[in-house]
This record gives structure tokens, sequence and C-alpha cells, in this order.
């Protein structure tokens, strides 16, 4: 058994409320708070969020995590 690790961003829209959102439905917990930063480069702010999730396999960096 494994733990794996995932941060989410994405523009502040409610596309990153879906996303987050989608992750919990699919087992991932929240890990911290999310944070918020503006990206000058492309005038919007950004979101961040920490999940991690308990998976039954033996963690390895080929994994999707996304697919966990």
């Amino acid at each position: 058994m494994s733990t794996i690790y995932r941060l989410l961003t994405e523009d502040d829209t409610s596309a990153f409320c879906h996303k987050v959102s989608d992750a919990l439905a699919k087992g991932w917990q929240l890990h911290g708070s999310p944070s918020i930063s503006f990206d000058s480069a492309r005038g919007v702010m950004r979101c961040a969020q920490a999940v991690t999730k308990e998976v039954e396999a033996d963690y390895h960096p080929e994994m999707k995590l996304g697919q966990q």
C-alpha cells in the first residue's frame, strides 16, 4: 500500500472547483489548504490544491496518478 500525492492547479474559475471535486469523488483527500497566486505573464489568478490517496499498489514514478 502506498500514499500518492498530486498537486491540482487551474485558473481561478469553476474549472478548478470541478477538478478538485472530481478528485474527491474518486477517493482523493485534501492535503493542506488551497493556495492562490497571480500569474503576471497571463494576467490571471491561479489556484492550487494538494490531494493524497491511499492505493493498493506500490508507488513507482511511471504511475499515472490521475488514473489511480
